[in-house]
Parts: structure tokens; sequence; C-alpha cells
């Protein structure tokens, strides 16, 4: 097992840092009944985060770092931010299991054990990243990785295509992938580039966003919720993309796949980045079960779109019943003031939402009337 000593370094925000940014956060709109505040400031492109047992809230970046932040005094802001990696290949994914702490680069999985003990101890000192696998494909084109635990132990990430659009002999690529007892299994296939998946609060069913392809115009085609009913299903890449639009190169292929048509079609380059389905009560109860998804915004269409966050809202059986926005802002007319990335629902029921263009976190709370 390969080891890389890292060095923590404990950094505290000033007030000064926090007011930085507000004119962002005042920017952003939300229903009434909600508060957005500045968690965290200042994290160099912060994406996926994860929550230890002890307050911890873990976050991977697109800059080769990964924090550790708390807020200590429980007044909405953290007062912590401990280095815990650098230099790493764009680790934006971070899940915290059973006391340890898991870092996804994009060809590698690390583990640092027993991460809030070592935390706790508040000195600056060694510890050790342990790898725990580097099987996966390093291409960087769509190499950011999601992920997250399923409740035998096992872990996901997503593999994304290599390219815009193409035909890999490399089954791996544009896949969801399941690591368990040391080895890769393929979960879901033909997707493009999933950059969010969460299992449903109720029926216990993997919904998973995908990114659609680029070059078809500005409308077309959507980037897409999924939804995996059974191991090994196919989702169409690089065929067929979002309901109905046959890829002008591959469309014709004979392949043999059936199809599995998305169960929400997005809107064309939203680019969706994240999901969390919310399972407390400190929302109103219309929001349990809800996914929440960061659509992180186009980067090649003539007028923006995405910049968002939506809610999507289903039935008790897992269909979709109505989506919405829940948080915008980020864009105003075609200037791009933030770009939501990642959401996260904390213990107390509050939400988080990582802005990796304004180098922020947000702290979405309910007011109870």
């Amino acid at each position: 097992t390969m080891i890389h000593y890292i060095l923590i370094i404990l950094l505290i925000f000033t007030p000064f840092q926090l007011r930085a940014n507000n004119d962002v956060v005042n920017n952003l709109i939300i229903d009434d009944n909600f508060e957005i505040s500045v968690f965290a400031d200042g994290i160099n492109t912060p994406r996926q985060m994860s929550e230890g047992n002890k307050g911890y809230i873990f976050v991977g970046t697109k800059s080769g770092q990964v924090h550790a932040i708390k807020d200590t005094d429980k007044n909405g802001t953290i007062d912590q931010n401990i280095l815990i990696a650098d230099n790493l290949n764009d680790p934006a994914g971070v899940a915290f299991h059973d006391g340890n702490l898991y870092i996804a680069e994009v060809g590698k999985i690390w583990k640092v054990e027993d991460i809030e003990t070592i935390l706790d101890k508040n000195q600056v000192e060694e510890f050790k990243l342990e790898l725990i696998t580097d099987e996966l494909p390093n291409e960087s084109w769509h190499g950011r990785k999601w992920i997250k635990f399923d409740k035998d132990g096992s872990f996901l990430v997503n593999v994304g295509a290599p390219c815009n659009v193409c035909l890999k002999d490399d089954k791996r690529f544009a896949s969801i992938m399941r690591f368990e007892n040391g080895s890769w299994q393929i979960e879901a296939n033909g997707v493009r580039n999933s950059v969010g998946f969460d299992w449903h609060p109720t029926n216990g069913k993997l919904y998973f966003t995908d990114n659609g392809r680029d070059w078809l115009g500005d409308d077309s085609p959507d980037c897409e919720l999924n939804v995996l009913d059974f191991k090994g299903e196919f989702f169409g890449f690089p065929f067929r993309h979002a309901m109905n639009v046959d890829d002008p190169e591959f469309g014709d292929y004979e392949h043999g796949f059936a199809y599995k048509d998305p169960i929400l079609e997005l809107g064309a380059h939203v680019a969706p980045t994240g999901i969390e389905f919310y399972e407390s009560n400190h929302f109103p109860k219309e929001y349990r079960n809800n996914a929440f998804i960061t659509l992180h915004g186009s980067w090649n269409r003539s007028s923006k779109v995405g910049y968002k966050v939506i809610r999507v809202v289903f039935d008790n059986d897992g269909n979709v019943v109505d989506s919405k926005d829940f948080l915008t802002g980020f864009l105003e007319g075609e200037t791009v003031l933030g770009r939501p990335a990642a959401p996260f629902e904390m213990s107390d029921g509050t939400l988080l939402i990582s802005d990796d263009k304004a180098n922020m976190i947000y702290r979405v709370t309910y007011k109870k009337s």
C-alpha cells in the first residue's frame, strides 16, 4: 500500500474574509421562509461534502485540496478550516464512512483512518493517506468523481466518458461503478457523465443525474435524472441521449442494448453536478424525500442556462411529480456570480450548497414561524 504523509494545517477564518463575498449571497433568491447565509468562505473550488460524527464537514475540491471544516460555536459559520490533503489530482469526491474519510481523485481512492480522532487532537502533525485502489481510468475529461457509500459498506463512483461522444472498448467508461470486497463491478451502463447520485429514502433505488452531450445546438439534448431499477441497466450513451435524441454518429449502431429512458429531463447544457435526497424534519414536511440538484451551468451555449439549485418532488413510489427552482441568483443576465456545485444535508437538517466559482459554501435554514 502506498502511503502519503500529509501535513495538517489549521486555519482560522476572520470576519473580514466572510464579508468579502457577501455581494454574491445578497443576490441569491430563495423562498421567503428560508434563509441563506455563508457557512464557509475562501475554500478554493469546493465540490462534494460529507459529515463526520463529531461536527466536522469534509470538503473535496477541484483545486487539489481536501478540507475538514467545523462550526465549533454553532453560530452558523465555520471557525475551523483544516487542510487534510494537497496536490491531489482533482479530489472532488469525499465520503465519511465508519469513522474513516474516503477521498476520490480522478484515478484513485484514498482512505484516512479514524480521521476525527486525529482532528480532535488539534495538533499540527503528520498522518497517513492510505491507497484503497488506483484501478480507475486517469483521463481528466469527465474524470471528476462523486463517491457515496451504500448501506452494506460498498461504495459507488462515476466514471465519465473521456470525450464529448465516443465509443470505447474499456467498459469502465460511461458508467457508475461499485467497489466491493476489493473489486469493481459496473452498476449502471451508458451513463455519459454522472456527477451525482443518491439512494431514495423509501424505495432504496439509486437516482443519478447525467450530463448531456455538447454541439447539438442550444436546446438539445437535455441533461437527465435517471433511476436504476436493476444492476447493469443501460442508459443510452453514446447511441441515444435524453428521451429520444439519436446521436448523429452512433445512433444507427446495432448495439443490442435496451434503452432506459430518464425520468426527468433537466434542460440542455444545465450541467447537474450533485444530488441529495432530503430526509430531515428541519424543512417543512412536504420537502421530505425531495431531491435537491445543483445545476452548475452551461459553458458553450449562446445564452447561459442552469446556475441554480432545483427541487424535485416525488410521489410515494419515487416517481417524479414536479420540479421547481429552489435557489437562484447565481446568474445576473449573462454575468456569472457563482456556480452551485453540490448539495449536502447536514445532521441538523440544514442544507449546504458548495459554490466552486465564488469559493463559498452556503447554508440554507428554515425560519420556523
